[in-house]
């Protein structure tokens, strides 16, 4: 078998090097020819998988992204034609989440305000939005949610049914707005610009719009307008209309500004992997030897250890950030802009990403006395013990 891997998928040779051949090519310069004579294709969400790329492709039977999203796949053409079609929902959806709250934890600190106070409206309560809503439940933070895909399923816990609302309803009365939908161009439940410019105009200020779903979803001029007219709502941006080449004013305007990252964790990444490949023995009718503990190494930071009277919030942004700091990146997407221009500046942050784990890679030991900070962290995620 010959499979032909983007360049950025972590452990694909122990993966799926046991299988046949691996040729690994970067996922912007993937090519017609590269598929003349491949049996698998294991792509990014960078690879635009479509009729033209498929031209040359006489022996592909599979294709895997090892991505939440599949917007970028046209898996219509793919079951036409008979090639098999595997994502991996749910890979990174944990370290999204620590986006977030590490995200309006720093934030909550920039413009002082605290997080226990605010309601958190989450738009998109799949995988990604459904693991926030379990976080910020646990951690007694108040939110609404919309999904009305999920709400006509029938897919919403009856104790839960009245926290449902629409965007409209989230707009008017949430103090932070979070959206973790996938791109739909079409049909009743459409996310193309789905804070569209009267949208964007009705946030009150105040306002923290977070995005790490997908940045078709925001009509960006509108943003870049309210951020740069009004200047009286901030913005959390980790996805962006035309990416790679992203609007610079946008990006200079958003108080954390990162490069499609937000689901970029070790775990998250080796996770994503091993689905792909999960799947892709499935489809040839191959034994999968490597399990997802065979490629996850030790943290670089295990163990914390916190003294009193921090206070929840203070102890949580200590703890996420121990694990991740979005400013970082932030500053990388800057300083690789002004250093590569503005679309390989986004892809070699993205190429080059540090280490990064999960916060739930990390055990934060706290005083026995420290309750509420114990179910603060644990409920944001981590592994709390007390001594």
């Amino acid at each position: 078998m010959r499979i032909l891997v983007d360049a950025n998928v972590p452990a694909a040779d122990a993966c799926l090097a046991p299988l046949g051949e691996v040729v690994r090519r970067p996922g912007r310069e993937i090519a017609p020819a590269d598929l003349c004579d491949v049996d698998a294709l294991v792509v990014r969400s960078i690879t635009r998988v479509d009729a033209a790329l498929l031209a040359e492709a006489r022996r592909l039977r599979f294709v895997g992204t090892c991505t939440i999203g599949t917007d970028h796949v046209d898996t219509a053409l793919l079951a036409e034609c008979g090639i098999g079609f595997a994502s991996a929902p749910g890979c990174n959806a944990e370290a999204v989440v620590d986006y977030v709250l590490v995200s309006l934890s720093t934030l909550a600190e920039r413009q002082g305000w605290r997080l226990a106070e605010r309601r958190v409206g989450v738009v998109g309560a799949g995988n990604v939005g459904g693991r926030l809503l379990a976080r910020l439940s646990a951690m007694g933070i108040d939110w609404l949610a919309c999904d009305p895909p999920r709400v006509e399923a029938g897919d919403v816990p009856p104790e839960q049914a009245a926290r449902f609302v629409s965007l409209d309803a989230l707009i008017e009365t949430c103090d932070v707005l979070c959206l973790h939908t996938p791109l739909v161009r079409e049909g009743p439940h459409a996310t193309h610009h789905l804070l569209d410019a009267q949208r964007v105009a009705a946030l009150a200020p105040g306002t923290v719009l977070l995005n790490a779903g997908r940045g078709d979803c925001v009509a960006g001029d509108a943003l870049r307008a309210r951020l740069a007219g009004q200047a009286d709502i901030a913005a959390v941006l980790d996805v962006w209309e035309r990416e790679p080449a992203i609007d610079a004013a946008l990006r200079d305007l958003a108080e954390i500004a990162t490069p499609h990252v937000a689901g970029h964790s070790l775990d998250g990444k080796l996770r994503g992997t091993h689905q792909i490949t999960r799947a892709l023995c499935q489809a040839f009718g191959l034994p999968c030897r490597v399990t997802l503990d065979d490629l996850l190494p030790a943290p670089p930071l295990a163990r914390l250890v916190l003294g009193p009277g921090l206070g929840p919030e203070e102890a949580l942004r200590l703890a996420l950030r121990a694990v991740y700091d979005p400013r970082r990146d932030h500053d990388a997407l800057r300083r690789e802009h002004r250093a590569r221009g503005m679309a390989a500046g986004f892809d070699a942050c993205r190429a080059d990403y540090p280490l990064r784990r999960e916060f739930a890679t990390l055990e934060v030991v706290l005083p026995t006395a420290e309750r509420e900070t114990a179910r603060w962290l644990a409920g944001a995620g981590a592994r709390v013990t007390t001594a």
